[in-house]
């Protein structure tokens, strides 16, 4: 029976020479494969995609029936065109890396020490409740406001562009900020670790600003834009109806309430578990 068993790993062994390494190169091939899917289905590379099969499909015929003057010029449009593609995706290539960056494996290493954060959970839930106090008031006035919430991704260009305050939030001084012709009230505040870093800052507009909806104005196309270019969260609080709008991966919600932002700000900046609260002893001391 061993021989048999024997003789059974061999020629499988010989017919499929299957090893650890092969393994694991077929499984970094695949993760590598679904992330290049899901890039070109979540950008505008899907139509590019088309366009290459379309060429290698004529390069392939021209090849077979051997027409030399179009197989030469195919030749020199596939090799300057990987850095065509390149140039061209710059953008999308360069968040879909920071998304990696950012993602939960990555959260797993040493770059995002755990309890730095939880350091900063009285800060955040203190600052959280003055910028909702701050938009509830903003809203009711008509007042436009763009207050941005770094994460992971450092705005330091953004922030070059305004005044560094580096001040504790509270609904007091970011109603001032955003007073109507104020210095400061036209651009954004950005928050870092609970505190009013800066004021007056510029944002970067939108990639794709054809298909944004006409009615946004430049407030709601700059927070779409800076949520496209980081994982920051941007609140925007419109001067035309004081809709309260929430900015994220490239996508706006409008239609906040205090209580409704309230949630949802402390279930993105404050750690999951230490949004849980404790439950209550019952008499006698059990719980």
């Amino acid at each position: 029976m061993d021989d048999l068993i024997y003789n059974i790993r061999s020629y499988v062994s010989s017919v499929f020479p299957i090893t650890i390494i092969d393994i694991i190169d077929i499984g970094v091939l695949a993760f590598l494969i679904y992330w290049g899917i899901k890039f070109v289905r979540e950008t505008r590379a899907g139509g590019l995609i088309r366009g290459i099969v379309i060429l290698a499909a004529a390069y392939i015929i021209a090849s077979f029936f051997d027409m030399k003057a179009i197989t030469f010029i195919m030749n020199n449009l596939f090799n300057a065109g990987i850095f065509a593609v390149l140039i061209l995706f710059q953008p999308e290539l360069r968040r879909t890396l920071e998304k990696m960056g950012h993602s939960k494996l990555s959260k797993i290493a040493v770059f995002q020490n755990l309890s730095e954060k939880e350091d900063n959970t009285g800060v955040w839930a203190n600052a959280i409740e003055a910028v909702v106090d701050a938009c509830e008031d903003l809203s009711a006035t008509t007042t436009g406001a763009l207050i941005v919430f770094e994460q992971e991704s450092k705005l330091g260009e953004q922030i070059a562009t305004g005044t560094v305050i580096n001040a504790a939030p509270s609904k007091q001084l970011l109603s001032s900020i955003f007073f109507p012709n104020t210095p400061l009230h036209d651009g954004a505040v950005i928050m870092r670790d609970g505190m009013v870093l800066a004021a007056g800052c510029f944002l970067p507009m939108p990639q794709k600003e054809e298909s944004i909806n006409k009615s946004l104005g430049s407030r709601h196309r700059a927070a779409i834009g800076m949520s496209e270019n980081s994982d920051a969260i941007i609140i925007v609080v419109s001067e035309e109806t004081g809709t309260i709008s929430v900015a994220e991966n490239g996508e706006l919600k409008r239609g906040f309430t205090r209580d409704s932002l309230k949630k949802h700000l402390r279930g993105t900046l404050i750690p999951e578990r230490m949004n849980v609260k404790p439950a209550k002893k019952a008499k006698g001391g059990q719980t």
